[in-house]
């Protein structure tokens, strides 16, 4: 979902993930893999906890 979509979201919109909890994710940048990380759900709240940044493409520098 590009950022300008996500800034447009209102309270208690609601994001369709193709993931569940504790499942590894990537996260991406301009279509690019920059990180990945895991689903965590904390009450209410959903996040991706990163635990790894991923090496960019030397071309891509």
């Amino acid at each position: 979902m590009p950022v300008h979509q996500v800034m447009r979201l209102s309270r208690g919109a609601i994001i369709e993930l193709d993931a569940t909890e504790q499942d590894e994710v990537k996260v991406l940048a301009n279509n690019m893999p920059v990180a990945s990380g895991v689903v965590v759900v904390n009450r209410n709240r959903i996040a991706v906890e990163v635990k790894q940044m991923l090496p960019r493409a030397p071309d891509r520098r």
